[in-house]
């Protein structure tokens, strides 16, 4: 299946409003990023991924990526620098659990839906939004291979 048709219009609309209402209680930026295949460890090629849409690029380097490869059914989430540099090696852990059991009932947009709340959740905990913060990264579902 290509990427950009795993999720209807309407559910890439409740993903990017999850997207939307996470990032307005954080400074950080949360992006969904799907391919249709992984060939390899799905967290280097959401790494790779992370680069290629440039999101190191964030200023408090707080971006936050949830990558998807629809066919292989297989994610990642990664986050930047300034996060890591924080939080426990763990912190995506509980979310990756929530994701694996959505997905494994065939609720996608549930998953991603809720794995960006809680992402917001855990970002506004270490990067509360800011009076004066620009939306530095697309709020919208980015497609690859």
């Amino acid at each position: 299946m290509r990427p950009d048709r795993f999720l209807t219009a309407d559910q890439q609309q409740t993903v990017v409003d999850a997207v939307r209402l996470a990032e307005k209680d954080t400074s950080g930026e949360i992006r969904i990023h799907i391919d249709s295949r992984c060939t390899g460890n799905p967290v280097e090629r959401a790494e790779e991924v992370f680069c290629n849409l440039g999101m190191h690029r964030t200023e408090r380097r707080n971006g936050v990526l949830i990558y998807l490869a629809c066919n292989s059914k297989v994610f990642a989430i990664v986050g930047d620098k300034g996060i890591n540099d924080i939080v426990p090696d763990n912190f995506w852990d509980d979310i990756s659990l929530l994701m694996g059991r959505e997905f494994r009932e065939g609720r996608f947009t549930e998953g991603l839906s809720q794995a960006v709340r809680m992402v917001g959740e855990k970002l506004k905990e270490f990067f509360p939004y800011q009076q004066n913060d620009v939306n530095e990264q697309p709020d919208e579902i980015s497609f690859g291979n």
